[in-house]
């Protein structure tokens, strides 16, 4: 991808050497913690919880694999922008139309979903939060138009990477320290990292796996690298670092998630299904540990939900100027006209995703639309892992290629995502 004008002075990375120490990598963290705030949304709240509630902490190990998993297909993603110079756009298509056609199609319809349960989902804990004030449909609305649309139109990276990490800091007070004041046992947590896999647990063990850490927005990444200024091979080192403090986060949140359903409804007999059924714990929460308890469950699950409409409307429009531009051929002295956030392509991409789906907010069934979009994302975590695994075998350096380790993650995902997704599909058929 050909280098565009900085736009964020000062920005760290821009115009400057990679960082050599672990100091110097640690201090320029920002894109991972991005990645976290994005990825954590109510379809992983919901997993982990429910994985909680039904078998107390034995699955916490499924967490660990599933950002392992994630982890690899980011950095294969990164690492493939920088040692090659292309995006995973460009290298999808130069395997072929087909395959950069795959993806435009996903791309439209997972977001067009999300542009509707997205906003949802944070509708509920407002509604929650506040019942009977406006109606969930109104809240959507705003949630959709504030922060997926009139943020991101008005700011620039800097200021959306700085809001994402107030996000990140709401939901680490607030669901992690909810799992604290539950004070699990040490032990009973280390017994939940040997993998086991109970007697009727092996949906759950998928959806766990699967849940970590977001699905198409895992391709925005390198965007955001690039934003920061990393856009080299040099930077390989300090995006690995960048992405292993995100999805260290990711991880935390989803087994402070775990802690709460373990401790709080493990052995109770109740069952979490869906959103509505997550906020639902909200109330004996507070019965039980009194309102600061309930208030910091319902800001940690708005803190994800709303946090993930930001980073889902910023990097999927920062994929989709791509495709526009991979797809036009556009010559590289053109690429500053569809590559960042002042792109015509990026700000039309704003608008799609936030007018048009706003007609499916009046379906009423707003868990039915993040069940759609779950489903919707297991199509694209095989393809993903299938063109990481030929790409970062054949079309890179061979010091940046694939070693065995990440060859074998990379295979798994492909055989588990096909599971998740049938199961998916079907559950919806």
């Amino acid at each position: 991808m050909a280098d565009v004008a900085d736009r964020d002075v000062g920005e760290s990375g821009a115009g400057e050497e990679a960082p050599s120490t672990w100091a110097g990598r640690f201090k320029v963290v920002g894109p991972g913690l991005v990645m976290a705030a994005t990825g954590v949304g109510a379809g992983d709240m919901v997993s982990s919880l429910a994985a909680g509630t039904s078998f107390g902490t034995t699955l916490l190990w499924a967490i660990l694999a599933g950002v392992l998993i994630k982890f690899t297909l980011t950095e294969g993603i990164g690492r493939w922008y920088m040692a090659s110079g292309q995006t995973i756009v460009e290298g999808w298509h130069s395997l072929g139309r087909l395959a950069s056609g795959y993806f435009v199609v996903y791309l439209l319809l997972a977001t067009f979903v999300f542009g509707a349960a997205g906003p949802s989902a944070s509708a509920l804990a407002v509604t929650a939060m506040f019942p009977g004030v406006l109606p969930l449909w109104a809240w959507a609305v705003i949630h959709g138009f504030v922060f997926g649309f009139v943020l991101l139109i008005i700011g620039r990276y800097g200021l959306f990477e700085l809001i994402m990490k107030v996000f990140v800091g709401l939901l680490f007070i607030t669901v992690v320290g909810l799992a604290i004041l539950l004070t699990p046992g040490l032990g009973e947590l280390a017994l939940g990292t040997v993998p086991r896999v109970p007697e009727g647990s092996l949906l759950n063990v998928l959806a766990v796996i699967g849940g970590v850490g977001g699905t198409f927005t895992l391709a925005s990444y390198p965007y955001w690298a690039r934003e920061r200024g990393w856009r080299s091979s040099p930077w390989i080192p300090t995006m690995r670092v960048d992405l292993g403090v995100g999805y260290a986060i990711t991880g935390l949140f989803m087994v402070a998630m775990l802690v709460i359903g373990a401790e709080f409804l493990f052995g109770t007999g109740r069952a979490i299904s869906g959103d509505e059924g997550l906020l639902a714990v909200s109330d004996p929460l507070g019965e039980r540990f009194g309102s600061v308890a309930k208030w910091m469950f319902l800001i940690g699950f708005w803190s994800a939900t709303t946090s993930s409409i930001l980073g889902a409307w910023n990097g999927s429009a920062h994929v989709f100027s791509d495709c526009v531009r991979v797809f036009r051929e556009a010559p590289d002295d053109e690429a500053e006209r569809y590559l960042g956030e002042k792109s015509p392509y990026f700000r039309g991409f704003l608008v799609f995703m936030t007018f048009p789906p706003m007609f499916l907010l009046f379906l009423g069934q707003p868990v039915l639309l993040v069940i759609i979009y779950a489903a919707l994302g297991t199509l694209f975590f095989p393809f993903l892992a299938a063109t990481l695994l030929w790409l970062l075998n054949r079309r890179v350096a061979p010091e940046y290629r694939n070693r065995i380790f990440s060859n074998v993650l990379l295979g798994a995902s492909v055989l588990l995502f096909v599971v998740l997704g049938a199961n998916e599909l079907l559950g919806i058929v």
